[in-house]
């Protein structure tokens, strides 16, 4: 099934360190031919590369941006990321505002999240969300 790419595992793909992380995205790449992630990811991504001054890395960045299938923070899910942070403000189990925006993506486009911080996440299907995780890190089925 095709899934949304957190940052953090979108990270781990290119830099090739973990080998389930490798299997994983060559088998994801096999099948669907390019990456779907968040504009929020996006945004977090050359956030860090600006804050190293890494112009290099940006400039590869956006290529990789331009064959990949970019989903963005619409009016539908950024309702649902309000809703999301407000329940979990609720019951005192507050994430960053980042990885709301990009759970509620992932829930909104029907989407699986493909990401190593599943603990974080998980606080979003405590209060009753219907967020599908999977942890690339972990070896393949």
């Amino acid at each position: 099934m095709k899934a949304l790419l957190d940052t953090d595992t979108l990270s781990e793909v290119f830099k090739l360190k973990n080998s389930n992380v490798a299997a994983r995205s060559a088998a994801y790449r096999a099948q669907w031919r390019h990456y779907t992630f968040s504009s929020v990811t996006v945004m977090e991504v050359i956030k860090g590369f600006a804050r190293k001054r890494r112009e290099d890395h940006i400039k590869r960045f956006i290529a990789v941006i331009d064959e990949s299938d970019v989903l963005s923070l619409d009016r539908t899910s950024g309702e649902l990321a309000g809703r999301i942070y407000s329940d979990l403000e609720r019951a005192g189990l507050l994430i960053g505002v980042a990885d709301v925006m990009i759970a509620a993506i992932a829930i909104h486009h029907g989407l699986p999240l493909a990401t190593g911080n599943t603990s974080d996440y998980a606080r979003i299907q405590e209060v009753g969300y219907s967020l599908v995780l999977e942890n690339w890190r972990d070896p393949m089925a």
